[in-house]
């Protein structure tokens, strides 16, 4: 790339990104109630978020082949006992994501 060229992609980038920050905010003034509609996206689209995540990290798993899918299934199991244990899902998805990746490089080499 050029440097014309960068500093266009740049300025792009910086458009778009504070295009998405303030937005919101232009459209629905602390004053206002936002639609009944923005509301409810954004109770569900947390847990929409969440189930595509899991539905995305798991979508590769091999379970016909070893180690048949059980470092994903451990590393499963403890994020979610955890989370409903403690309700912190900084623990459960650290903790998860750590167990994951030990099974993986240390156990089921």
């Amino acid at each position: 790339m050029t440097v014309v060229q960068s500093m266009v992609t740049i300025a792009a980038v910086v458009l778009g990104t504070m295009v998405t920050r303030f937005l919101p905010f232009i459209i629905f003034p602390e004053s206002t109630e936002p639609p009944r509609f923005v509301r409810y996206l954004g109770r569900v689209l947390p847990f929409a978020m969440s189930g595509l995540l899991v539905v995305y990290s798991l979508r590769n798993t091999a379970i016909t082949a070893a180690p048949y899918g059980i470092p994903e299934a451990v590393a499963l199991l403890l994020t979610v006992v955890l989370h409903c244990w403690k309700r912190n899902m900084l623990l459960s998805i650290s903790a998860g994501t750590i167990t994951y990746m030990v099974l993986v490089q240390f156990v089921f080499v």
